[in-house]
């Protein structure tokens, strides 16, 4: 990547390690393979694939402000902490030394969510993908004392039964099915105390191996009663795709997991929701969304658990598959809501379940310059835990962030990103999402957040007008994306206060839209990447990456930060982060993940990715006969190469 090429400097000590730029050597035969050929799949449901399984599965990306090395030598039995200030790392382990073109490798951490024990909100799980093996895992941390402390976790996902018996298609052939790589972590607790992880796993296919085996599947593991120390083994399928034949053409994409943890169950008798009722039907089912991607279309599906995640079950079609007038551009004629993404399902204190997602059937991608990049948030809900599901209704439009390359020197093509306005450093992927909540004292109060690159402060009356969508990564095009004060993405609120009846958003146009990102820095600065919770009086918070402070805008550092609301209209906004964070290095800066997580059943705990920690290497000329191994750092204008670490932070949910 140009804008990241490493300047020759001298080396220096900073705390016993050097810190130099260089070239990195790249070995050559170095490869990625892919599980599912994102080359083939049409190009309007390309850009839409989840961030960490695009990147992966990219036979492209076969290479890849702190002033210390505490992550990486440890502190008491070791861990690396690394603690700054109030913010505090989540990840207890200590860097590995990747070799520097596979920066990231055997070090990352990103993708984050959160979720406290309702019966004991002491105890909270964060859960991640994390690349210390090498290949991406999942993995989780959990504490004990509302998030002082944090102790690492692992998930056993290396192999699954290879004759699961309760899906289709059942059986592997073998009576262990192995898995190479795994992501796109989700926790959620019911209310007895049992923790379930949710986890995407594939296999990589014969790019890079002797096995062409592409085959992808969603895992469900449960820590029963001892807080995400442990978990059962081996995974529990809720779907899996058979490819040992390595066809790949199928991918389980951007799974969620959602509990219905409501302490009061309803008579037995009950087998449907009584809308407003302080019991649930369904106490404790286990409820998991996703997206199946073919090479022409990608719809959402639904499967649960009644019993406490042991078997799931059959899946459940949720986006519709027929005309209708909710999605007017089907991708393949008569195929309806056929280009999805980014499901979340959610559960009501009476056990209605939700489920929310991004729709792009309302562009059209197939003449030559499309239209803005004006895309839709679609909800559905059951009544009959999770057997049906009502015809999706419209919460809200918004508009998608910037096509990466257009905007940022040809940087990352095929996806959008969040450009800053100096400079081309920004350009991880980057991609507006919906996210769902019940407040917990009102069943009728549903509140859904969506990023905006059109809002009240971004629009034609202060110079970013939208002009089309690129076709290969479907984000946006627009006038004044690098102009300060013109573009910039906000957080949208759309309210329901009627159960799911209605939505505030439906017909209002972004540019009208509340927005939780109030402070006056913000009208003119991006926010993204938000997570939306109530706390157990009803108090509404949202947190996100944050460009307000300092030169972020500019430079395209970050901070995080927090929104709430009691009205849910007027927001007061807290700075999360004690510092900037200087824009990633790992995987060449092209991914930091796709989301962040929060939870707030007292205090808010926000969760994300941070890049303020070093990434080290062994010093060029070390490690050789005579010349034992010494580390160094890289440099460059930004400052040295950094590593993508997790963090959390306890703060009171803000209003005004």
């Amino acid at each position: 990547m140009n804008h990241r090429l490493l300047r020759v400097c001298a080396a220096i000590p900073i705390a016993g390690i050097l810190v130099f730029a260089s070239a990195a050597q790249t070995p050559n035969g170095v490869k990625t393979a892919r599980a599912f050929d994102i080359t083939k799949i049409n190009k309007a449901l390309r850009g839409h694939i989840s961030g960490f399984a695009a990147y992966e599965l990219d036979p492209a990306n076969s290479t890849s402000n702190p002033s210390s090395a505490g992550n990486y030598f440890p502190r008491g039995s070791d861990s690396c902490p690394v603690n700054l200030s109030s913010n505090i790392k989540v990840n207890q382990n200590c860097l590995n030394v990747s070799d520097s073109d596979l920066q990231g490798r055997g070090q990352s951490q990103n993708e984050t969510s959160i979720a406290q024990d309702p019966n004991n909100p002491n105890h909270m799980i964060g859960t991640y993908n994390d690349y210390r093996r090498g290949d991406g895992n999942c993995y989780g941390s959990y504490s004990l004392d509302k998030g002082r402390t944090w102790n690492d976790t692992t998930i056993p996902m290396s192999f699954t039964r290879g004759h699961p018996g309760n899906i289709l298609p059942t059986d592997f052939g073998k009576p262990r099915q192995y898995w190479q790589a795994g992501g796109d972590t989700s926790i959620a607790w019911d209310s007895k105390g049992n923790a379930y992880f949710s986890c995407q796993v594939f296999n990589r296919g014969n790019a890079v191996s002797n096995n062409q085996d592409q085959s992808s599947a969603m895992l469900v593991f449960r820590s029963t009663q001892n807080n995400g120390a442990s978990w059962n083994f081996p995974g529990r399928y809720v779907t899996a795709e058979n490819d040992i034949a390595g066809s790949g053409t199928v991918l389980e994409d951007k799974q969620l997991i959602g509990a219905d943890s409501n302490s009061l169950a309803c008579p037995s008798s009950q087998t449907t929701v009584t809308p407003g009722s302080a019991c649930s039907p369904f106490q404790d089912r286990v409820y998991v969304t996703w997206t199946e991607f073919t090479l022409t279309t990608a719809y959402i599906y639904e499967a649960f658990s009644n019993d406490y995640g042991e078997t799931f079950s059959p899946r459940h079609v949720v986006s519709p598959t027929g005309n209708n007038s909710v999605c007017p551009v089907s991708l393949t004629a008569g195929n309806g809501c056929d280009n999805n993404q980014f499901s979340q399902p959610f559960v009501a204190r009476d056990g209605t379940l939700y489920v929310l997602w991004a729709n792009y059937n309302t562009v059209d991608f197939s003449v030559p310059n499309p239209g803005p990049a004006k895309y839709q948030v679609l909800i559905s809900k059951s009544l009959d835990g999770g057997n049906t599901f009502t015809p999706p209704q419209k919460v809200s439009d918004f508009y998608e962030l910037p096509d990466c390359a257009t905007y940022q020197d040809g940087n990352d093509p095929g996806r959008a990103c969040v450009p800053e306005k100096g400079g081309s450093n920004s350009v991880f992927r980057a991609t507006n999402y919906p996210v769902g909540a019940v407040n917990p004292t009102n069943p009728n109060i549903v509140a859904v957040s969506i990023g905006s690159y059109i809002n009240a402060h971004s629009n034609e009356a202060n110079g970013c007008v939208p002009t089309g969508s690129d076709p290969l990564s479907t984000g946006g095009l627009y006038t004044g994306v690098k102009v300060p004060g013109a573009c910039n993405n906000d957080i949208l609120l759309s309210l329901s206060t009627n159960g799911g009846a209605t939505f505030s958003g439906t017909g209002t146009d972004p540019r009208l839209e509340t927005t939780v990102t109030q402070d006056p820095a913000q009208a003119t600065t991006d926010q993204w990447f938000q997570w939306l919770a109530f706390n157990k009086q009803g108090k509404l918070a949202v947190s996100y990456y944050d460009r307000q402070y300092g030169t972020d805008e500019t430079t395209g550092f970050s901070d995080f930060s927090l929104s709430g609301s009691g009205d849910y209209a007027k927001f007061a906004v807290l700075r999360v982060t004690s510092g900037s964070m200087p824009p990633p290095t790992q995987f060449s800066g092209t991914f930091w993940g796709d989301y962040t997580g929060l939870t707030a059943v007292d205090n808010a705990y926000p969760f994300w990715s941070d890049t303020r920690d070093p990434d080290l290497f062994v010093c060029p000329g070390t490690a050789t006969p005579g010349a034992p191994p010494a580390l160094c750092g890289h440099e460059d204008f930004n400052g040295p190469a950094n590593d993508q670490d997790v963090f959390t932070a306890a703060l009171p949910v803000p209003s005004r």
